[in-house]
C-alpha cells in the first residue's frame, strides 16, 4: 500500500541523466536498473555526431543527417562548435548569425527530444560534462547551452572524472591510483584520481582545450592540399567545398590508419581550376601520419608527467591507466602511454562511451538512485584563482599588475580561502577587486573573470585599513568572491558564474529568442537550395570528366545520372514530408551522396537499388 509521501515524492519526482556534449559526437544516458546506459536515437544510434545544419526550408538538423551537409551545404552547416564554447563571437551559418553556445543548444535540444520519447514532456535535469581545462567562461556557456535546451543544469562534472566514475562503479572494492588519459576530438585532459573505499578523489588535472582529433584532421588535410599544389599549383583549401571535402576524408583516413598500415585516397574531383575538375590520388602511410602528429602526441606525455608532479606521485604509483575519446584508438597513444608506464592501459569500457556513462552515473549519485552503493566523488579546481595585487605590497593596485592566488590550482572543492590584504594610498575609500585565474603570476597574462568595487572604506594612513577578500569554490565551478572592510564590515559579495559578465536578462531572452524563433521558421523554399543542388550536380558532371577508363566512364555516367534523378526524387518529397519520412529521405539522400564519392560502381549500384526500394515505399507510403 502507498503512503501519501510515496505518492508525494513520485509526484516531485525529476529525472536526473548525464549528457557528453563533445566536439564529434554527443549523448545522453540514464541510470537503468542501477547500471548506466546511453539513449539512443529514433534510429538506434548512441552516439550523434554534433554537427548542426539548417536546411534550405529552415529546418534544423542534428547528427547523422547534418553530416553530409559539411560537404554538400558547407555554409549551411557546423561541427566541432564546442572549440568556441564561451565566445562573444557570432557564428555565421545559413545567413543567421548565431553564438556558440545558442549552436550547442541545438545539440542538445536533439538529446533531449529522445528522452522527451521515452519520458514524456517534464522538467529534466542534466549533468554535463566538460573538459577539466575548460575556463569559467566555457563552463558558463555550456550551462546556458542545456538551459536554452529545456534541461534544468545545476551540476557540471569534468571529463575525466566522469570517466573514472564509470570505471570506479564497476570497481568499488579496489583501492587504487588512476591516471584518466582523455583524447577526444577537440580537447585533451589528464587526470589522476585516487579510488579508496567507495571514495573517488581527484589529485590532480591539466590539459590543452585546443588538442584532439580534429587537429589530426587537419594536419592530414594540409597534406592532401600539399600534394595538390605541387601537381597542379591549385589549393583546394580556398574552396569552401572543396576544404570541405578534405576535411571528411581526412577523419576517414585518419579512424582507417588506426588499423592499416596504408590507405589509398582517391577523390576524382575536390576543386576546379580554368574550369577543369581537380582531384586527388595519393598513398597515405601510418608512419607518415604519425610524424604529422607526433609532436602533439609527444605534448600530451608531457601533461602526464605534469599532473604526475602536482599529485606528488611517480609513475610506479599508477595502477591504471584508462584511456577515453576516439582519439585513442591511434596505436600511437598506447605505445607512448605503454612506454612510459610499463604497463598496458585499460579499455574495459568504450572509450567513446566512457564519459557518458560516468555522467549518468554522477546524476545517478545526485538524484539518489545510487545512494546504496556508497560512491562518493570529489574533484579539484582546474586553475589558481586570485586578485590582483602591486607586487611587493599586500595591497591594491589601481590597474592589473601582480597575480597572488587564493585557491590554488588541484585544490580540493568545494573550498573556502580567506586572506587579509591593505590599502596602498593615504586616505583610499575604495578597492578595486580584480578577479583571475591561471597560474602567470602577472594578472594580465591569466584569464580575467570579472571586477568589483568595495567602497565606503574610512579614510586612513596607507596601510592602516585591512580588507578581507574571500573565494567560496564548489563543486559546479561557481566562484563566489566578498571583500570585507575589516573595521566597519562593510562588505559586498558577487558569484562570478551568475554576477560577474554574467549576460543580462535582456541578453539571455535575446538568447532564447533566437533559438526559438530558428526552430519555428516555417518550411519555405529559397532560391538556395536550387543553387545547392545545381553546385552538386555540376560536381558530379565534373568527375566523370575525370574517368580515364572509357568504358568505365560510360558505365559510371549512367548510375551517376541514375543516382542525381534519384536525388532530385528525393529533394521534391522532402519539401511536403515531415517527421520519420523526411528523416528517411535524408537518410536516402546521404547515403546515394557518400556513394558517389567513392566512384564505385558495385557500391553504386547496391545503393542505387537500396535507395529505389525506400523511395518506392515511401511514395507507397508503406513507411
Amino acid at each position: 500500500m502507498k503512503t501519501d509521501n510515496d505518492t508525494k515524492r513520485k509526484e516531485n519526482f525529476r529525472p536526473i541523466v548525464g549528457i557528453d556534449l563533445g566536439t564529434t559526437n554527443s549523448a545522453v544516458a540514464y541510470i537503468r536498473h542501477g547500471k548506466p546506459k546511453i539513449i539512443s536515437s529514433p534510429s538506434g544510434e548512441e552516439l550523434i555526431p554534433s554537427v548542426v545544419l539548417i536546411d534550405t526550408s529552415g529546418e534544423v538538423i542534428v547528427g547523422k543527417d547534418a553530416v553530409a551537409a559539411l560537404v554538400a551545404m558547407p555554409s549551411r552547416t557546423i561541427a566541432a562548435i564546442k572549440r568556441k564554447m564561451g565566445s562573444s563571437d557570432f557564428i555565421d551559418i545559413a545567413e543567421q548569425k548565431l553564438l556558440p553556445h545558442e549552436i550547442s543548444s541545438l545539440i542538445l535540444k536533439e538529446l533531449k527530444s529522445y528522452l522527451d520519447n521515452i519520458l514524456g514532456e517534464g522538467e529534466i535535469e542534466a549533468v554535463i560534462t566538460v573538459p577539466a581545462y575548460f575556463t569559467d567562461e566555457q563552463r558558463r556557456a555550456t550551462k546556458k547551452a542545456g538551459e536554452l535546451a529545456g534541461f534544468i543544469v545545476e551540476r557540471i562534472i569534468n571529463e575525466p572524472t566522469a570517466a573514472a566514475l564509470a570505471f570506479g562503479f564497476e570497481h568499488l572494492n579496489e583501492d587504487n591510483h588512476i591516471l584518466v588519459y582523455d583524447l577526444g576530438g577537440g580537447t585533451f585532459d589528464v587526470s589522476v584520481v585516487e579510488m579508496m573505499g567507495g571514495i573517488l578523489e581527484v589529485k590532480a588535472s591539466t590539459g590543452n582545450n585546443y588538442l584532439g582529433g580534429e587537429d589530426f584532421d587537419w594536419k592530414l588535410v594540409d597534406l592532401f592540399a600539399q600534394n595538390m599544389i605541387d601537381k597542379h599549383k591549385i589549393d583546394p583549401r580556398n574552396d569552401l567545398r572543396g576544404r570541405a571535402l578534405l576535411k571528411e576524408e581526412a577523419e576517414k583516413t585518419k579512424i582507417l590508419l588506426s588499423t592499416r598500415e596504408s590507405i589509398k585516397v582517391s577523390l576524382p574531383i575536390v576543386t576546379v581550376k580554368g574550369d577543369q575538375p581537380i582531384g586527388l590520388e595519393m598513398t597515405v602511410y601510418r608512419e607518415e601520419f604519425i610524424k604529422l602528429i607526433d609532436e602533439m602526441l609527444l605534448e600530451t606525455m608531457q601533461s602526464v608527467q605534469t599532473v604526475l608532479k602536482d599529485s606528488n606521485l611517480s609513475r610506479d604509483d599508477i595502477d591504471e591507466i584508462l584511456l577515453v575519446g576516439g582519439s585513442t584508438h591511434i596505436p600511437r597513444v598506447t605505445e607512448l602511454i605503454e612506454d612510459f608506464f610499463q604497463k598496458e592501459p585499460r579499455m574495459d569500457i568504450d572509450p567513446e562511451e566512457a564519459v557518458v556513462l560516468g555522467a549518468a552515473v554522477q546524476a545517478g549519485i545526485k538524484s539518489g538512485v545510487l545512494a546504496k552503493d556508497g560512491l562518493i566523488v570529489t574533484d579539484v579546481a582546474p586553475y589558481s584563482m586570485g586578485i590582483a595585487v602591486l607586487m611587493g605590497w599586500h595591497g591594491f593596485a589601481a590597474r592589473s599588475g601582480g597575480f597572488h592566488a587564493i585557491i590554488d590550482k588541484n585544490t580540493t572543492v568545494p573550498v573556502t580561502r580567506s586572506e587579509i590584504f591593505s590599502t596602498c594610498s593615504d586616505d583610499q575609500n575604495a578597492v578595486s577587486i580584480e578577479i583571475f585565474q591561471g597560474e602567470n603570476e602577472w594578472s594580465k597574462k591569466n584569464h580575467a573573470l570579472g571586477k568589483f568595487l568595495l567602497a565606503g572604506i574610512p579614510p586612513n594612513q596607507a596601510g592602516e585599513e585591512k580588507i578581507k577578500v574571500t573565494f567560496r569554490y564548489n563543486i559546479n565551478g561557481i566562484l563566489e568572491v566578498s571583500a570585507e572592510c575589516v573595521s566597519t564590515g562593510e562588505n559586498m559579495t558577487v558569484t562570478v558564474q551568475d554576477a560577474l559578465e554574467r549576460d543580462s536578462e535582456e541578453d539571455y531572452l535575446d538568447s532564447f529568442n533566437r533559438v526559438q524563433d530558428l526552430l519555428k521558421k516555417a518550411a519555405e523554399s529559397t532560391d538556395d537550395e536550387d543553387d545547392e543542388w545545381e553546385g552538386f550536380q555540376m560536381m558530379m558532371n565534373e568527375m566523370l570528366e575525370e574517368m580515364e577508363d572509357e568504358d568505365e566512364e560510360l558505365s559510371l555516367e549512367e548510375l551517376v545520372e541514375e543516382v542525381t534523378a534519384l536525388r532530385e526524387n528525393a529533394k521534391g518529397m522532402m519539401k511536403t514530408a515531415r517527421g520519420k519520412k523526411r528523416r528517411l529521405l535524408r537518410q536516402v539522400d546521404s547515403m546515394l551522396s557518400k556513394a558517389t564519392l567513392k566512384s564505385n560502381i558495385e557500391e553504386l549500384q547496391t545503393v542505387i537499388n537500396k535507395a529505389t526500394d525506400i523511395l518506392i515505399d515511401l511514395e507507397s507510403e508503406e513507411i
